[in-house]
């Protein structure tokens, strides 16, 4: 009867371990992937903030222009 129970015990921590690296080794993969999508929404974010920087340059370069323009425009008056 021991000798089935000591069995039984050592068959359950195998199987235990095998169980506990194959969930771990998942993780580790979903995790992988998942920094795999940071990196490119981090890049994506990055040229988002560039090209929002641009156009803010862009539309104070329009504000400037369209200032000169009405400036003019009152000295005609």
């Amino acid at each position: 009867m021991t000798g089935a129970v000591v069995a039984i015990a050592i068959v359950l921590i195998v199987v235990g371990g095998i169980t506990a690296a194959v969930v771990s080794h998942f993780r580790l993969q979903r995790h992988r992937a998942d920094a795999v999508a940071m990196a490119s929404y981090r890049k994506l974010a990055e040229e988002a903030v560039t090209r929002q920087e641009a156009i803010q340059a862009e539309l104070a370069d329009l504000k400037a222009r369209v200032s000169s323009i009405d400036d003019m425009l009152r000295r005609i008056e």
